[in-house]
């Protein structure tokens, strides 16, 4: 089983990677909304390109991101949202919502 972890790699620039479900998504949202809230840079970008593998729960995790940033007053964008989570959204119809550049 891969671990999963969300780390801030540069100021605003937070690494999210392994394998992210039903066991890894508690510890990643309470670990993600405290770097959101921490960070000194006024944005925040979620780099996804180390994400091995996704459920729900990522695409999950990404909106409680949003939720976080919103709060706290930083903008806040996704890069490299690797496929099955781009698959998973746009079944749910969350394609538009996600901050994604086209």
């Amino acid at each position: 089983m891969s671990s999963a972890a969300i780390v801030e790699q540069a100021p605003g620039v937070l690494a999210l990677s392994g394998v992210l479900d039903h066991h890894s998504g508690p510890a990643l949202r309470e670990q993600g909304g405290r770097l959101i809230r921490d960070t000194q840079a006024s944005s925040c970008v979620i780099d996804c390109s180390a994400v091995e593998k996704s459920s729900s729960v990522g695409l999950s995790l990404l909106l409680c991101y949003m939720r976080d940033a919103r709060a706290a007053g930083k903008a806040l964008s996704v890069r490299e949202l690797p496929q099955d989570m781009n698959g998973i959204a746009k079944v749910c119809e969350l394609q538009h919502v996600l901050p994604v550049p086209v």
